[in-house]
């Protein structure tokens, strides 16, 4: 077994190759959902845990538009806004519900979406992204510091347990941080629910 500071470089090193999908990659013409998938398998390739998974299926876009996430297509095809929306479904989806997602989206769709806000969708994309790009040292430093911490704890145990407990302990600390971002998120989306308040009826997953 690799020694825990072994895994954690690796997997910076892994984690230092994810970027998000820069706007010039996505065509500006109309696709129909076949051409969708296989753009969406391609650009996400990299970020799939298990080589068999899917990154986009018929079956998840349908559910995005039933669940008020992706706006209808025009005449079959999804314009370069509409793979801004999937984009941004595939990296919130592992985090938040539908119905969290829907109601932060629908200021996107409703103002920057196919408008003539000064504003538009392809700006926010691009913002957001580079503001989580920037993150990524940080987020290096967090977890190097947060090994250190675990390679205090469980100093007394027989070396065939402490890299075990040691990992354990790492993968406590970095599941609690999760935990309570996502809390943090849901807080937002829950404010701004209040201030928006919504009849609409949406499937959790």
């Amino acid at each position: 077994m690799k020694k825990n500071k072994d895994m954690v470089e690796e997997m910076l090193g892994n984690l230092s190759q994810l970027h998000h999908i820069k706007i010039e990659r996505l065509p500006d013409i109309g696709l129909y959902m076949d051409q969708v998938t296989s753009l969406m398998e391609d650009l996400l390739k990299k970020t799939k845990r298990y080589p068999e998974d899917k990154v986009l299926t018929k079956t998840m876009i349908n559910n995005y538009a039933k669940n008020n996430l992706l706006p209808a297509p025009d005449k079959k095809k999804y314009s370069r806004e509409h793979l801004l929306m999937m984009l941004f479904i595939y990296y919130y989806k592992s985090l938040l519900s539908f119905r969290d997602i829907e109601q932060l989206f629908k200021p996107l769709t409703q103002k920057h979406f196919r408008t003539d806000n000064d504003i538009q969708l392809t700006r926010i994309y691009e913002e957001v992204f580079a503001l989580a790009d920037d993150q990524t040292e940080h987020l290096k430093k967090d977890v190097r510091d947060k090994l250190k911490i675990a390679e205090n704890t469980f100093t007394d145990a027989q070396p065939e347990d402490r890299q075990f407990l040691q990992l354990f302990s790492l993968i406590g600390e970095l599941s609690f941080d999760v935990y309570m971002k996502t809390k943090m998120v849901e807080y937002l989306i829950d404010q701004l629910r209040a201030d928006t308040p919504t009849d609409s009826k949406v499937k959790k997953r």
